[in-house]
């Protein structure tokens, strides 16, 4: 007998929110901590801030494609760096309002993106590594030679500063660039975390955990590639944009393969597949780099190989890698009363 002959009204369905309540609540009081940084800490501190954030945009780009289409790469800095120039050249030449530079250079990511994507999408696992490392050797490379549109190993310089409002001044204030930067990458985060949760999110987890399953269901999964990809250059060429409006300087070095190495680090450090966990790897990694290393003068390249290895063997899931592995870090003795407790009868 059905509910609706019976008498009985069905249960209405559960409402699926766009965001859980728990993790709206830890978000707002992440950016609320963040938005307190200028107030609390000095100049140094601050631009430190500012790098880990438009870092943490990159680390997401990369864990969009290691860890939740299961595509480790290595070539992200291709696209930052693409962003970072069509940013710098856009403020030079045309316009210092940060949306339009913002804009651009996305769409220019996404334009390089589209034309190296399929050649890097035809491979899987260590094969795509490797492509996806060729195009960052090639961008660096070409960052280099064109001296005439990049400025060769001299880099560009005399970039103006950003405007954020139409008919305001230029950023300076190191505490004014840092809330430009966070803004953006708050939005940055929610477009992200908003993707991950559509279908089309659902189908790159698929396509990591099982490609060939999804492909004899019916899915073109080399289309799904290709899109994960070119959104991951356009996220990473906004953090280009993002990265030449804080320093005013883009050079090769910004397209180096330690620029990949290290959003791929910050990503294995977070934890694999959870942005906010890159978001915090990129945070540690920025730090251990640029505030450790100068404590320890020299020795950045040591910390930031300690860091690796002790994230490995102590919390081989990342920091958001759940608690399970903290509890093995930490484990707490039993007390006589909770073994009694379990004592059969």
């Amino acid at each position: 007998m059905s509910a609706t002959s019976s008498g009985m009204t069905p249960a209405p369905a559960p409402v699926r929110r766009p965001f859980p309540v728990r993790t709206t609540v830890l978000v707002g009081v992440v950016v609320l901590l963040l938005a307190l940084v200028p107030w609390t800490f000095g100049a140094f501190t601050v631009a430190t801030f500012t790098r880990a954030l438009v870092f943490a945009v990159l680390a997401m780009s990369v864990n969009l494609l290691t860890g939740v289409a299961g595509m480790p790469t290595l070539g992200q800095a291709a696209y930052f760096g693409v962003g970072a120039y069509t940013g710098a050249l856009v403020a030079i030449h045309w316009s210092d309002l940060g949306v339009l530079q913002l804009v651009l250079a996305t769409l220019a990511g996404v334009v390089a993106a589209l034309v190296t994507g399929p050649l890097a999408i035809r491979g899987r696992g260590v094969a795509f590594l490797m492509i996806t490392l060729a195009i960052g050797e090639i961008g660096f490379s070409a960052a280099g030679r064109l001296d005439s549109v990049t400025g060769g190993t001299d880099g560009l310089s005399g970039i103006p500063p950003v405007v954020a409002v139409p008919g305001t001044e230029g950023l300076v204030n190191e505490g004014l660039i840092y809330y430009y930067v966070l803004v953006v990458a708050v939005v940055a985060y929610l477009a992200v975390a908003m993707l991950l949760r559509s279908p089309f999110g659902l189908t790159l987890r698929g396509l990591r955990d099982n490609e060939g399953r999804l492909r004899a269901v019916g899915y073109r999964t080399d289309s799904y590639a290709l899109a994960a990809y070119v959104y991951a250059g356009g996220l990473a060429a906004l953090a280009g944009s993002l990265w030449a409006s804080s320093q005013r300087f883009v050079a090769p070095g910004d397209l180096g393969f330690e620029v990949s190495a290290l959003a791929l680090l910050a990503v294995i450090v977070g934890g694999v597949g959870s942005m906010w966990g890159a978001c915090l790897g990129a945070l540690v990694v920025v730090f251990t780099q640029d505030y450790l290393g100068q404590l320890f003068s020299g020795h950045a390249p040591l910390l930031l190989g300690l860091l690796f290895v002790l994230a490995v063997y102590l919390l081989p899931k990342g920091i958001a890698g759940g608690r399970s592995q903290w509890r093995r870090l930490f484990p707490r003795e039993r007390s006589q009363e909770d073994d009694e407790a379990v004592t059969p009868v």
